[in-house]
């Protein structure tokens, strides 16, 4: 488990501690049903395996992902003839790691944006509810820290209330928004942000996009000319397709990533409130079902605790130093 050693050194403490605090929820819930599947059990055998089954599902890690665990653990059972329930905390660990999508293949784990010709636009989408355009702002106070200008466009503007909010979000961590009135069509501020960003030679532009799920053609098609516009000011916009999703819902928020994947093509994932749940397996059900790159987790309230996700951190966070065998 070296691997998992040598990635661990790259985070800080402070935020490996926040990663710890925000999963334990998960984790607790996780390893307590775990330790009393193997409980009396000194090889891993078909009883044990029936139980993490339950478990993995029951953590909504999903059906077909829990399915591919149990089959690699099946070929490791019949491979090494005995594996000591001792050993199922680093098999579980391995087989999940190679589940899991992160957006950082190059062990780049800082907030950044590739270069671009001009600002790199990333769009927002996800339904109301979820903590986007609170990740949106999140994001723009860690780009702006890293010393990128940014510039938001408040494209939702179906509810006043999420251009409010936008707006906050701009004044607390000094970015600028740019708004229209409710109702005003979402392409033409999307347009007028790029242009803006543009003449403020912008480093990154978010946008944020209205979050209804009850027409999916309508979504689609507002998607699809939000785009098209935004491609007229920067060609290859946006760069970024982000869906977020909240965690804490589980199995509903696999529905919600199924619905924006027919949507749209969704080139990320965040995932907010994870510190509020013992449901942290559904990064996992997610990241595999869909092959879509986990960008950022929320593991917090505060504005520092939106994180670029790293795999082997997650991983390791949510399995610690815990021992399923240890009864007590």
């Amino acid at each position: 488990m070296g691997l998992f050693d040598k990635i661990s050194n790259i985070f800080s403490k402070e935020k490996k501690e926040d990663l710890d605090k925000g999963l334990e929820k998960t984790k607790q819930s996780f390893f307590s049903k775990l330790s009393r599947a193997v409980v009396g059990k000194s090889t891993v055998d078909d009883e044990v395996l029936d139980n993490l089954e339950e478990i993995l599902i029951a953590s909504d890690v999903g059906v077909n992902t829990t399915l591919k665990v149990i089959d690699k653990i099946e070929e490791r059972v019949a491979k090494d003839k005995y594996v000591d329930t001792k050993e199922l905390n680093n098999i579980l660990k391995q087989e999940i790691s190679t589940l899991l999508i992160d957006a950082n293949e190059n062990n780049n784990f800082e907030f950044s944006v590739p270069k671009t010709d001009g600002p790199y636009v990333i769009m927002v989408v996800g339904v109301n509810g979820v903590g986007k355009t609170t990740t949106i702002g999140k994001l723009a106070n860690q780009f702006k820290a890293q010393g990128l200008n940014v510039v938001l466009g408040a494209a939702d503007t179906f509810r006043a209330a999420a251009t409010e909010q936008l707006q906050i979000w701009g004044e607390r961590v000094g970015v600028p928004v740019i708004a229209q009135k409710m109702g005003s069509d979402p392409a033409s501020v999307a347009f007028d942000t790029l242009e803006s960003a543009k003449s403020k030679d912008a480093d990154v532009v978010i946008i944020d996009t209205a979050g209804r799920l009850h027409n999916k053609i309508n979504l689609m098609n507002e998607l699809t000319k939000i785009k098209q516009v935004m491609q007229k000011v920067i060609p290859n916009a946006p760069h970024d397709v982000m869906l977020v999703l909240d965690a804490s819902t589980g199995q509903n928020a696999i529905e919600q990533a199924k619905q924006f994947t027919k949507a749209t093509e969704v080139s990320s994932l965040a995932l907010t409130k994870l510190d509020g749940t013992a449901k942290g397996g559904v990064v996992i059900g997610i990241s595999d079902q869909f092959q879509i790159p986990v960008k950022y987790i929320g593991v917090g309230e505060g504005e520092n605790h939106l994180q670029v996700f790293n795999k082997f951190e997650f991983i390791d966070s949510l399995f610690g130093t815990s021992d399923p065998t240890n009864k007590s």
